[in-house]
C-alpha cells in the first residue's frame, strides 16, 4: 500500500510541478527583505486558500505571517514556508557576477524555493490523504524574516507551534543528506548611547556617545576570554559586533549619539542567555563610564536546534528510496563556471551525506524543535563552499532551483505519508524528543514585552519596490 500512495505522490508533483515553478520564480523575481515581505505572502496565502487550506493571515501580529491548516484528525503534520531574501544579492541568471538591479536583494539563500516547496510538498501530501483517506492535520506555517530570525521566535512565543506531532522542513544547500542536526542559539541585539555634543576644541563640555560604544566594543573583547568556546569551529561561541548611526559626523564636534549592533551565537540558550547578561553589563558599565545613557533594543534571541535521530530517519530513508537529483551536465557546468568566475576551487560533489549528526547554520527553525520533533532536509541546489551569495541567486532562479523543488516536496510529502500511517513512528521521535529536552520547556528567549521590529527593512525596501 504504501508504494501505491508513494507513487501516486511522485506522480501528483510531476504533473504539476509548473505550477509551483511560477509561484517561486514570481517571489525569485520579487524579492523583499524581511518583514516586508508583502507580495510572497499575499502570493501564497491566496494561492493555499484556493487549494482547500483554511488561511489565518498576520499571524502573531506580523502582517506577511501566516498559518494554513487542512484537516481536523491526528496526527498533526506541519510543513514550513520561508520567503524572505537578502540585502544587495540582486543577480541574473548567468555565470557572471552582474545584478539585475544593482544593490537591490536577492535570493540568496533560496527561500523562494523553500516556500514553494514547502507548499508543494503540502499540497502532494493533502492529495494522498484525500485519495487514501488517511487521517492527519496538515499545518504550514508561513514565517518571515527567517534571514534575520525573526518569524518563527514570535510565533514560538505566541504558542503558535503547539500541538504539531511532527515537524517536516528542508533548506536549498550544496549537498543532499537528512543529516540529524543541531545550530547555535543566537540573538541580535543594539545598545543605543545618547552624550552631548560639543565642539572639539573643548571637549570636556561634551558627553561622547562614540567613546561609551568603543568602550563597550573593548570591554566585550576582553570578555571573549571567559566565555565557553563551544564544541569546536563549526559551533563556535561567537559575539561580533559594529558601530552604526553615529554622529555628527565630523571630527570637530564631540558626537552625541553611537550604537553598538551586536550578534552572538552560542551552543545553548542557557551558555547565551548567560553571555547576554554580561554583554548588557558591558554597556552599563561602559555608559557610567562615559557619562551617557544607553538603550538596550532586543531584536531578537533564538534557541539551539534538538537534534531529532528517529525523525530524520524517515526522512533520510525516503531520500534513499527516492534518490538524490539528477543534474544535467550544462546544469553542473553552470556551477563549474560561477565557482572558477569566483575564484573559487571548481567541485561538483556527487551522492547523498552519511546519516549522521551534523551542525547546521543559525536558524530560526530552531524554534520548532522545542515544541515537537523536527526533521529538516537538505536538498543539493549547486554551488559551494558557502551560502548567502550571488551563486545561490543565480541557481535559485534557473533549473537547479526548480529540481530542488520537485525532490523535496517528493521526499517530504513521503515522509508525511509514513508518519501519518504509522503511528510508532511518531511515537519513537516523540519519545526522543521529550528525552533530549529533559524537562526543559519551550520559553522565549526575548524579555517579556519586546515589541516586533516590523518596520526594520521598510526603508531599504522602498527603494526597490
Amino acid at each position: 500500500m504504501l508504494s501505491g500512495i508513494k507513487q501516486f505522490i511522485l506522480d501528483y508533483i510531476e504533473s504539476g510541478k509548473e505550477i509551483y515553478f511560477d509561484l517561486e520564480k514570481q517571489v525569485w523575481e520579487k524579492p523583499e527583505l524581511g518583514m516586508e515581505e508583502h507580495f510572497a505572502s499575499k502570493l501564497y496565502t491566496d494561492f493555499l486558500e484556493a487549494n482547500g487550506f483554511e488561511v489565518e493571515r498576520g499571524s502573531a501580529g506580523m502582517p506577511t505571517a501566516f498559518i494554513a491548516v487542512w484537516g481536523s484528525e491526528k496526527p498533526v503534520i506541519g510543513f514550513s514556508m520561508e520567503y524572505d531574501a537578502l540585502p544587495g544579492l540582486s543577480q541574473k541568471v548567468q555565470t557572471k557576477k552582474e545584478a539585475k538591479v544593482p544593490k537591490a536583494p536577492g535570493q540568496g539563500c533560496g527561500h523562494n524555493l523553500i516556500g514553494a516547496g514547502g507548499a508543494f510538498a503540502a499540497l502532494a501530501f493533502k492529495a494522498a490523504a484525500e485519495k487514501f483517506n488517511i487521517k492527519c492535520t496538515i499545518k504550514i506555517f508561513g514565517t518571515p524574516a527567517e534571514e534575520l530570525c525573526i518569524g518563527k521566535p514570535v510565533m514560538g512565543n505566541a504558542g503558535l507551534f503547539r500541538g504539531v506531532d511532527i515537524f517536516l522542513d528542508w533548506h536549498p544547500w550544496s549537498v543532499s543528506g537528512a543529516q540529524y542536526k543541531t545550530c547555535p542559539a543566537y540573538f541580535n541585539v543594539k545598545f543605543h548611547y545618547k552624550g552631548r555634543t560639543a565642539h572639539g576644541n573643548s571637549p570636556w563640555h561634551g558627553r561622547s556617545a562614540m567613546d561609551a560604544a568603543i568602550l563597550q566594543a573593548h570591554a566585550i573583547e576582553m570578555l571573549r576570554e571567559h566565555i565557553t568556546p563551544g564544541p569546536g569551529p563549526l559551533a563556535a561561541n561567537t559575539i561580533n559586533y559594529t558601530f552604526s548611526d553615529t554622529g555628527p559626523e565630523f571630527a570637530s564636534v564631540v558626537p552625541d549619539r553611537a550604537t553598538l549592533w551586536c550578534v552572538g551565537r552560542f551552543e545553548t540558550s542557557k551558555q547565551l542567555a548567560d553571555a547576554l547578561e554580561r554583554v548588557k553589563k558591558t554597556a552599563e558599565g561602559s555608559a557610567i563610564a562615559t557619562g551617557t545613557t544607553v538603550e538596550t533594543e532586543y531584536i531578537t534571541a533564538s534557541h539551539e536546534m534538538i537534534p531529532n535521530v528517529a525523525a530524520h530517519r524517515v526522512v533520510h530513508d525516503n531520500l534513499i528510496l527516492l534518490g538524490d537529483i539528477e543534474f544535467t551536465e550544462e546544469e553542473k557546468r553552470f556551477v563549474l563556471d560561477m565557482q572558477k568566475e569566483e575564484g573559487q576551487e571548481t567541485y561538483w560533489k556527487e551522492g547523498i551525506e552519511p546519516f549522521d549528526f551534523s551542525y547546521f547554520a543559525v536558524t530560526d527553525s530552531a524554534e520548532y524543535s522545542w515544541e515537537g520533533p523536527y526533521a529538516q532536509l537538505s536538498i543539493k541546489l549547486g554551488p559551494g563552499p558557502g551560502w548567502h551569495n550571488w551563486m545561490v541567486t543565480a541557481c535559485g532562479g534557473n533549473t537547479h532551483g526548480q529540481k530542488s523543488i520537485v525532490k523535496a516536496a517528493q521526499i517530504l510529502a513521503a515522509s508525511a505519508v509514513d508518519f501519518a500511517l504509522d503511528e510508532k513512528l511518531v511515537e519513537d521521535a516523540e519519545t526522543e524528543w521529550r528525552e533530549s529536552l529533559g524537562g526543559r520547556v519551550y520559553k522565549s528567549l526575548l524579555p517579556e514585552g519586546t515589541p516586533v521590529p516590523l518596520a526594520i527593512n521598510k526603508d531599504t525596501m522602498e527603494k526597490y519596490r
